[in-house]
């Protein structure tokens, strides 16, 4: 018997599911609910990142509950599992951008700026404390100019049997 779990789920913020492949997998329900981790392994606040095939998720047991996501910031795919984990923000460990796990947005924009997920450009900038790094033209300055933060992809999750359950696309 299968028995669901009192853990709460948060919910995926509307209209944000995975994309691509997975997206499209997900709809045409070709995605499998695979097992991952004791839910009771992962308390409130943390976060553990687990791969299947070339596939890394990061589940987050955040403020409102457990979200499981591509374990990649949206803007260089740099491990957000290596990031900190604050309520329901996340930031990653390499440009420090910084992301609202409950609605998938960026709050703060990475230290090299760029294009967020609807084209506003938002230029580089230093944290508090740091010197401000030059940001001299050329092609890696156009190029950091471009780069579009996209927005956090999420996967369903469940509990089943104390298990965490992810919805994994197959190709």
């Amino acid at each position: 018997m299968t028995v669901e779990s009192e853990v709460p789920i948060a919910p995926i913020p509307r209209g944000l599911t995975a994309s691509g492949a997975g997206s499209a997998a997900l709809a045409a329900g070709s995605a499998a609910f695979e097992a991952t981790i004791r839910a009771d392994e992962l308390a409130t606040g943390q976060m553990r990142r687990v791969t299947f095939g070339d596939l890394d998720i990061l589940l987050a047991n955040t403020s409102v509950g457990i979200v499981a996501i591509d374990d990649r910031c949206p803007h260089m795919a740099a491990p957000l599992s290596l990031g900190e984990l604050d309520g329901c923000l996340i930031a990653c460990p390499l440009h420090s951008g910084q992301f609202d796990l409950a609605t998938g947005n960026p709050t703060r924009m990475p230290t090299t700026g760029g294009l967020d997920a609807d084209g506003s450009y938002h230029p580089t900038w230093s944290p508090p404390g740091k010197e401000p790094k030059p940001d001299p033209p050329g092609i890696k300055a156009e190029a950091r100019r471009l780069t579009r933060v996209r927005r956090v992809r999420y996967y369903p999750v469940r509990v089943r049997d104390g298990m965490l359950e992810v919805a994994v696309p197959r190709a």
